[in-house]
């Protein structure tokens, strides 16, 4: 018997009308050679603002992770939220499966809607493509925020037990859950405090709509990610940057976020939410947005009281 709803469905039209009515539409761009990437942009450019680039990480499209902040940033910001290669309606032919490729591609759709400075966050692996972003388009990047990013993360660091899988197989299946049991298990470990249960159908249907379509190029992205990944790799980018992170991120260990910091020292802060797992924005929506709002926008935030505030707990 054919389903007749789809809560997954209704979700994603739910996500449209709301992106709409905060005053974004839906472009597609093409990129040549295979690539179309989709973005929500601004109905109405308005000059007087700032630009603001949101950039997802991995699970669901971009609709489903940044909703709670598109009303707030639009009323702040031009901008601009594209679904990475293999999300939503973007995809490519190419073979390239690396951040750097992501970010290139971000780029395009950015120059394509005449874009030429922005503000970005990135979550997650949102973030890896922001850093990228930043480090291969340093003029077109002003602040920068990532919000639980292992940028600096290595291949040895899964061999040294710092993440709650052991291979990245496991992590394939982790981050792309085919089961209802699978999903339960993800969400254990990337809240801090546990939701609310989830009837199993309900949890088939997200899966059926949003975790089966690309499963293997999703897998290849996970793989660049991790191979041969080593910190003197990483470059060190200008750019003033925010770092949060969750106290108690299992999937991005907090010892990532100071460890970036390190890495871009006086050029970064680093705040960690309190009680908060890698999910900040389904978790710490509120906290994560104060943060965001207060860095790019409240001008008192200097790079010296930045420092000064390196590692803060907050509530």
């Amino acid at each position: 018997m054919a389903k007749c709803f789809s809560f997954a469905e209704t979700r994603n039209r739910c996500f449209r009308f709301s992106f709409s009515q905060a005053g974004l539409k839906s472009a597609t761009t093409d990129l040549g050679d295979g690539t179309v990437m989709h973005c929500w942009v601004p109905k109405t450019y308005k000059p007087s603002k700032p630009n603001l680039l949101l950039v997802h990480g991995i699970g669901a499209n971009a609709m489903w992770q940044w909703n709670e902040f598109i009303s707030p940033f639009v009323a702040r910001f031009n901008v601009y939220v594209p679904d990475l290669l293999f999300f939503g309606d973007s995809y490519t032919t190419r073979p390239e499966r690396t951040e750097q490729f992501q970010a290139q591609c971000v780029a395009g759709v950015l120059k394509a809607q005449g874009v030429r400075k922005t503000n970005v966050v990135g979550i997650s692996y949102g973030g890896f493509v922001s850093y990228s972003l930043a480090a291969q388009f340093p003029e077109m990047v002003e602040k920068l925020v990532l919000c639980c990013a292992g940028v600096c993360m290595e291949d040895k660091d899964m061999e040294d037990g710092m993440f709650p899988v052991k291979s990245v197989d496991e992590a394939v299946s982790f981050l792309f859950p085919q089961t209802p049991e699978k999903v339960k298990e993800m969400l254990k470990v990337v809240f801090y405090k546990p939701m609310v249960k989830v009837p199993s159908c309900f949890v088939q249907d997200f899966i059926d709509v949003l975790c089966t379509e690309y499963l293997q190029e999703r897998t290849e992205l996970v793989n660049a990610l991790h191979k041969d990944r080593k910190m003197s790799n990483v470059p060190k980018i200008n750019q003033s940057t925010l770092i949060i992170w969750g106290e108690y991120d299992k999937v991005f260990p907090l010892e990532l976020g100071h460890r970036l910091k390190r890495h871009l020292d006086e050029n970064a802060q680093l705040v960690v939410i309190k009680d908060c797992g890698h999910a900040m924005n389904a978790e710490k929506p509120k906290e994560m947005y104060k943060h965001i709002k207060l860095f790019l926008v409240d001008p008192q935030l200097s790079p010296k009281k930045a420092n000064q505030t390196n590692g803060q707990k907050v509530d």
